[in-house]
């Protein structure tokens, strides 16, 4: 027997490992039935919420004075000559499309190049504009945790001093009546490496030479509260004749209307005018925004701009939607899109393998086809054996109450889902879609049975078993790709169903955010960035200087200029102009 000295006592446990992959979520399954159920639960809560009690006053009446965020003057009280900021919009998504924004707007600087070839080296910027929708499905302190902080932190280790972060929200935002967005966004705290400012989920920044940058919150409804006209009537006072303006917005009020069904989001675009007449007096040059996930900038003569800039992580949305752009207000006229058209209608060719993107779905189908073909086996059988006949199956269907009323219920349904912008024809492209999921689902099941019986003893039980499982795999694989094959139709031959046929297939790809110069002339410099294909793969920094990860994918693309910058005259001009070209005389920033 060991002495008391001889007790063996275990070792430490080591530490752990650090994982050599990111441990980040992957992006959105929106066809995932129980995300569908989660999401539409959580929207009819928070549309009551935004009803009944809006957030917006609250936070109003806990912060009435109206102070708009300095940058202007350095911290020395100077005034600046420059200033780099950065838009991004539509970020929490998957890790791979929202790490690698993040990383590549977090670098120090971009050396980038236009179609030209000509070559610009941009800063980082001292202000971080998040420009909506901040994280997906739903807004909780859990998803904004895992799916936006966690990888904006990984993306910033080592890069420099922390940005100055403002945010507006999105609807997705406000699916918790704004509750996580407040606390993350709002309380003046440091977190992820953001330096925080605002107090209100709407915000104002005045920038160098006469430039002011303002963020709007239009809540679930499109509603401009009375707090918040009277918030930035204010602002209007403290503002210049010669001031111009880059607004911020969670929608893009111009180009709605056209992508969306009729009547869908129908006083957004007054909200929108009202603010630019009425209180702001048309300063505004540049309109920004996300909500819909790529890149597209519509300009006029007299150089103002309106810029869809939804790339930061979210699924891709298509770009050759609207088939035929109506015209805008004001001359505004369509300049650049990203990806094209062409690329955009390839990619909804992809929904053909709608299973492989929504395999949950697949499962749910393959259930629904099962539960038809189980309530008419009891019908089919004749004198002790069952005839296969397709006629006799059909028969079958056509008599039995619960058949006739899961398909009246399916049809119904697929009615309901059809999009408005099919117009008159809504109803038959409805009735069509659930047409043809109930005689697929009698193919399948005619075919399983009658394949099984020639096989096994009919009635057996090893002859049921297997016709249920061949039932349920037909529907696995025929009910998402005949939703898939819907999907492609309705939008490459209608211009329908834009969301739903491109969120079906969670695209990491085509990603973009744009990066802001004021120059020591007071002109304003935007340059649109965009990703063609982001990494899948990843591998630790090795150095302090490094990201936490850095690609590790061969088949990953470079950041790259969308578009020549487009350069806006100085502010204290009387009317902004635009330069749409590229300015070759420009060597990079300014030595500080």
């Amino acid at each position: 027997m060991a002495s008391g000295t001889d007790v063996l006592t275990p070792p430490a446990p080591s530490p752990a490992a650090p994982p050599e992959r990111p441990q980040g979520r992957k992006m959105v399954r929106w066809f995932d039935p129980l995300v569908l159920l989660r999401a539409g639960i959580r929207s009819a809560i928070s549309t009551t919420i935004g009803e009944q009690a809006d957030r917006r006053l609250l936070d109003a009446l806990a912060t009435p004075k109206v102070e708009p965020s300095d940058f202007s003057v350095d911290e020395a009280g100077r005034p600046r000559e420059e200033l780099w900021f950065d838009f991004v919009a539509d970020l929490g998504d998957g890790w791979d499309s929202t790490y690698a924004v993040a990383q590549t707007v977090s670098r120090p600087t971009l050396t980038l190049k236009d179609e030209t070839g000509t070559a610009y080296e941009t800063r980082r910027g001292e202000v971080l504009v998040f420009g909506g929708d901040e994280v997906y499905p739903e807004a909780s302190v859990q998803e904004y945790e895992e799916r936006t902080v966690r990888p904006w932190a990984a993306a910033m280790k080592g890069q420099g001093p922390e940005p100055h972060l403002f945010a507006i929200p999105g609807n997705h935002d406000w699916y918790d009546g704004l509750v996580s967005f407040m606390r993350l966004f709002c309380q003046g705290r440091r977190s992820a490496g953001w330096r925080m400012h605002q107090r209100r989920s709407y915000f104002a920044v005045k920038l160098p030479h006469g430039w002011w940058l303002l963020g709007t919150d239009m809540q679930l409804d499109s509603d401009l509260d009375e707090p918040q006209v009277r918030y930035f009537q204010e602002l209007a006072k403290q503002m210049k004749e010669e001031d111009r303006i880059i607004l911020c917005l969670a929608e893009p009020a111009w180009l709605l209307a056209q992508v969306r069904p009729p009547g869908d989001r129908t006083y957004l675009d007054n909200n929108l005018v009202f603010l630019e007449q009425q209180v702001l007096g048309k300063k505004v040059s540049v309109f920004l925004t996300g909500d819909i996930h790529h890149y597209r900038r519509h300009a006029n003569d007299e150089g103002r701009q309106k810029i869809i800039a939804g790339g930061g992580g979210a699924f891709l949305h298509p770009t050759h939607v609207p088939r035929k752009e109506t015209a805008l207000p004001e001359g505004f006229t369509a300049r650049k899109t990203f990806p094209e058209p062409a690329v955009s209608r390839r990619l909804c060719w992809r929904n053909l393998g709608f299973v492989g993107h929504n395999p949950s779905l697949g499962l749910f189908t393959g259930f629904l086809y099962l539960l038809l073909a189980w309530m008419q086996v009891a019908d089919l059988g004749a004198g002790g054996t069952v005839e296969w006949k397709l006629s006799r199956v059909l028969s079958a269907a056509l008599v039995n109450p619960g058949v006739i009323l899961l398909s009246v219920v399916l049809v119904l349904g697929m009615i309901g889902l059809a999009d408005a912008r099919f117009g008159r024809a809504r109803q038959v492209a409805g009735l069509l879609h659930g047409v043809a999921h109930l005689a697929a689902s009698l193919f399948v099941f005619r075919g399983a049975f009658a394949l099984t019986g020639a096989l096994l003893p009919l009635g057996s039980v090893p002859q049921e078993l297997l016709g249920a499982v061949l039932v349920f795999a037909g529907g696995f694989l025929l009910g998402p790709t005949l939703l898939g094959l819907y999907l492609l139709i309705s939008l490459n031959g209608f211009g329908a169903h834009a969301n739903e046929a491109f969120s079906s297939l969670t695209i990491p790809d085509w990603k973009n955010f744009l990066r802001l110069r004021i120059d020591r002339d007071g002109r304003l410099w935007l340059y649109p960035i965009g990703l063609r294909r982001v990494p899948r793969a990843w591998k630790r920094g090795q150095t302090a200087r490094e990201p936490e990860w850095v690609a590790d994918d061969k088949n990953a693309t470079p950041p790259e200029l969308i578009e020549p910058p487009i350069v806006i005259g100085a502010a204290r001009t009387a009317a902004p102009r635009v330069a749409e070209r590229s300015f070759p005389e420009y060597a990079g920033p300014a030595a500080p």
